[in-house]
């Protein structure tokens, strides 16, 4: 080779040194890591939260501007267990948001996220009430969410494994539909589909057009619509409706009422279930019950006690997860709705208070 050549060669060399050296200062002083997780930690402290990194977020400008997270911890602030923990996250960014825009996410994607369900009740507990007057919050994502190899636990035990989940963008008054899938403890498979229009009004967020449909293998499915709004904290309300259809029991109809926490009373979830065999009609607290429930399965947990809440329910047979109950007749509260054939047989006394 010659010394001209050489010469050529080791000045090229330098030439794509220097670029590349050009181009890592630049992601660095475009996308400014340090801003967007100080901007992250901001927005999570707000809701009484800390969000904690392994290492500091590392920036990247192609295929497109992003910013990849690892070692993700989620927090309720001052608590010890954390309400969520993730090997790897991705924030991927618009140009106008590298270039000093409005801090803007066009994509989120967290791989092997684990959301512990007793965390996030103790933090939704202890949430304060929202001051009046102050609106709620949409984050813009144009692209949508991807969730991959996800596990649900409480405590130690897990609930549900191999989460994913795949949500189209999240822009107020335009549709977000959500599929997610997962597997129970039991490895029962599970299908989860999801659409509504989120839209800010005034300081409520309301959900439009809510269409829900769950699948539990090909043993049950169920279908519901309706819509839903949101003030903060436990204050929201909705109303659904639908069918619940299952392999073994046949065909019901179940409407779901939400009616949001007051000085006296929870939030509570009324439910209504009539069809072959099986009839409820009771007011539950929905946290209370989320925790009751995942107690059921629990060897080292306490006996079984009657679920929070009040009504009147016939359950001729359930059976999930494991868990099989038959011939169960359940009477709860004070204001205790008459069972069907006892308000037949009680019309005649129509003088007395039911």
């Amino acid at each position: 080779m010659s010394r001209r050549l050489r010469l050529i060669l080791l000045l090229l060399g330098s030439l794509l040194l220097v670029t590349g050296l050009v181009a890592v200062t630049a992601v660095y002083l475009l996308l400014q890591p340090d801003r967007f997780t100080a901007m992250l930690q901001s927005q999570v402290r707000d809701a009484g939260l800390e969000l904690s990194l392994a290492s500091p977020a590392s920036p990247t400008l192609f295929p497109r501007p992003a910013l990849e997270l690892s070692g993700i911890t989620l927090n309720a602030r001052g608590a010890n267990a954390p309400i969520l923990l993730a090997s790897r996250g991705r924030l991927a960014l618009p140009w106008q948001t590298v270039f000093g825009g409005a801090p803007v996410i066009t994509r989120l994607e967290i791989d092997s996220p684990r959301v512990d369900l007793d965390a996030l009740q103790d933090w939704l507990t202890a949430l304060p009430a929202q001051p009046a007057g102050t609106p709620p919050n949409i984050p813009r994502i144009d692209t949508g969410i991807s969730i991959s190899r996800g596990s649900v636990v409480s405590g130690e035990r897990l609930l549900l494994g191999n989460v994913a989940l795949e949500a189209g963008s999240l822009i107020s008054g335009q549709p977000f539909p959500v599929s997610v899938s997962a597997t129970t403890a039991a490895n029962t498979p599970l299908q989860l589909r999801l659409s509504a229009t989120p839209r800010i009004q005034g300081n409520t967020l309301e959900l439009d057009n809510i269409e829900l449909h769950l699948s539990q293998g090909s043993a049950m499915t169920l279908a519901l619509n309706g819509s839903a709004h949101w003030h903060g904290a436990a204050d929201a309300s909705a109303s659904l409706a639908g069918k619940l259809d299952h392999a073994d029991a046949g065909q019901y109809d179940i409407s779901l009422k939400l009616t949001p926490a007051d000085q006296d009373n929870p939030l509570l979830l009324a439910l209504k279930l009539d069809g072959p065999d099986n009839h409820a009609d009771m007011r539950l607290p929905p946290l209370e019950l989320a925790h009751w429930w995942s107690q059921l399965g629990d060897e080292q947990g306490p006996q079984l006690t009657v679920p929070p809440g009040s009504g009147h329910a016939e359950i001729s047979r359930l059976e999930t997860d494991g868990i099989r109950i038959e011939g169960l007749t359940l009477q709860a509260g004070d204001d205790v709705p008459a069972s069907a054939s006892s308000t037949a047989a009680a019309r005649p006394a129509a003088s007395k208070k039911p």
